[in-house]
């Protein structure tokens, strides 16, 4: 295999440990050796499963502009044809959204409330995702040119609105989330544009636990499977995949299981295996000291003991999409920092700092409460339901016009 070649290559490299994958395409090294120039290292897989490999030194700026071309990626299934032309694939949408948020209010007992396309910035209301993501900004003339930022989710705002509404516990808030999230790379399963059900409950000290994630999941996941016998109902040419049961398994004992792939193809395994799976801990550093993948500090909480004495009360959903071949993300949720799990994972990041901003604050002086929650992608959830390539197929966005290209010459239509 291609990969065990490239570690042995790698004992060789005097380069920065960061390893970059872009989907299954390739592999690549880099790092800043000045101001100016970056040195990057590229790692190709070949049809004779052997590695080619490209090294780069040039000017910084010349780097981005390279990676930021590979940034997107495509994937075209051999032989796609959509099941279903636009028209059904429009009312396909309306009626899985119509009836997806019907039983997953229904199974947490949620109440739909109205949520804000933007928020202040510097009020630590908005949510980083994985750290690095910048949002899209704008000044506010009425407010002195006071910046206001585009929401990437609403992790953070929903908790300040279950303590507006007083919401008691067992009971909660979803809301529609549009967002724009402007670093994301384009491709099958993302887009500029973000929808999804944004869900937040209130919890007692006693449901921070990981059995009670693990229900609140097995709930979620049960509205899902329901969907899905609906298309079926109204398309009997879409046939019902998904497994009657879920898989749950720590990211830990995940990278166990599969010692010599990277988090990404971990995922891809897994998921093929059962079909549907929750990953536990995402954040949390694992015992090859590496995280699986990135969380913002200040709301999942991946940092308490749950699955098998092992840390993080969070995770994401999973499942094994047949026309990718491929795992694709759903769900990310978890059960939220208390003010102990705050503290502990800002002093891990080294972000201290944050305590001083609103939200933060708030926590801290306990006038929010201990809550669940998470986010549902909308178009992915449509996507895999009505069994499209991409998600351009289900919403309309902004796409490079050698994808769209591609795309048509594959019979992926794009809206």
């Amino acid at each position: 295999m291609w990969m065990q070649k490239y570690k042995k290559i790698s004992r060789f490299l005097t380069f920065k440990r960061f390893l970059y994958q872009t989907e299954e395409y390739f592999y690549y090294y880099f790092e800043k050796t000045n101001r100016n120039y970056t040195n990057i290292l590229f790692f190709f897989p070949t049809k004779q499963k052997q590695v080619s490999i490209l090294f780069l030194s040039l000017p910084s700026n010349l780097i981005e502009v390279i990676l930021n071309k590979f940034m997107s990626y495509l994937i075209t299934p051999e032989g796609y044809k959509p099941l279903l032309d636009l028209k059904q694939t429009e009312l396909g949408i309306k009626q899985i959204k119509e009836f997806f948020q019907l039983n997953l209010s229904s199974e947490l007992r949620l109440r739909r409330v109205t949520a804000p396309l933007f928020v202040l910035k510097g009020m630590g209301i908005n949510d980083d995702l994985n750290g690095v993501e910048r949002a899209v900004t704008f000044p506010i003339k009425d407010l002195g040119d006071a910046k206001a930022e585009v929401v990437h989710s609403l992790a953070k705002w929903k908790r300040l609105t279950l303590a507006e509404y007083h919401i008691e516990p067992g009971y909660g808030i979803y809301t529609d989330m549009n967002a724009i999230r402007a670093d994301e790379e384009l491709g099958n399963l993302h887009s500029l544009y973000v929808d999804q059900w944004d869900w937040e409950r209130v919890i007692t000290a006693e449901d921070r636990n990981v059995e009670f994630l693990k229900e609140i999941v097995t709930r979620i996941y049960a509205a899902m499977v329901r969907t899905e016998y609906m298309v079926y109902e109204m398309y009997p040419q879409i046939k019902p995949c998904l497994p009657q049961k879920l898989h749950f398994i720590h990211a830990e004992e995940l990278r166990q299981l599969y010692p010599d792939l990277e988090p990404k193809c971990r995922e891809h395994a897994i998921c093929k295996k059962y079909g549907a799976v929750f990953i536990i801990g995402i954040g949390c550093k694992l015992s090859d000291g590496k995280k699986h993948d990135g969380r913002a500090p200040d709301y999942d909480d991946y940092t308490s003991k749950g699955l098998n004495d092992l840390p993080g009360l969070n995770g994401d959903l999973l499942l094994w999409d047949h026309i990718l071949q491929r795992s694709i993300e759903l769900s990310s949720m978890g059960i939220r920092v208390d003010k102990e799990a705050l503290l502990r994972q800002l002093k891990e990041e080294g972000e201290e700092e944050r305590l001083e901003l609103y939200f933060h604050k708030r926590l801290m002086n306990d006038t929010l409460p201990l809550s669940i929650g998470g986010g549902i992608g909308q178009s992915r959830l449509c996507m895999f339901y009505l069994r499209k390539a991409h998600i351009g197929e289900i919403q309309a966005s902004i796409w490079p016009e050698d994808m769209r290209k591609e795309c048509k010459e594959h019979n992926i239509h794009l809206i």
